[in-house]
């Protein structure tokens, strides 16, 4: 399926970020950008103004809950997809209550990762 999106891939894990970075190249995404903090998100944000942006939600510097607001002030269209391992579900709560537009459960799988995807494709 070739798509005409951006995306950015946050998480403190290198390994994780890697993972997605797979998933979005299957997806045939146009553009894939990394950052590996909230403050790295939100730059990234500023800069390359992404479609999507999967935010994990435990992180350094500033957490995703903390990025997701700040991501939602530069553009409220960015459809922010939380990642999550388990025990977060409290946080998972706040972040759809600040505008989340999805969230996906840790460890990743590339059927989930591509559902969300192509609901938000269908959604325009």
């Amino acid at each position: 399926m070739e798509n005409h999106l951006t995306v950015l891939i946050c998480d403190d894990s290198l390994l994780i970020r890697k993972k997605l970075r797979e998933t979005m190249e299957k997806l045939k995404f146009k553009e894939i950008y990394e950052a590996e903090n909230g403050v790295a998100a939100i730059e990234q944000v500023k800069q390359h103004n992404p479609d999507i942006v999967f935010l994990d939600i435990v992180m350094p510097d500033k957490d995703g809950i903390e990025a997701l607001k700040g991501i939602k002030e530069v553009n409220p269209d960015i459809k922010v997809i939380m990642v999550s391992s388990v025990g977060t579900s409290n946080k998972l709560k706040e972040a759809l209550e600040n505008g989340a537009h999805d969230f996906v459960q840790k460890p990743i799988n590339f059927e989930t990762i591509t559902k969300i995807v192509e609901n938000i494709l269908k959604e325009g």
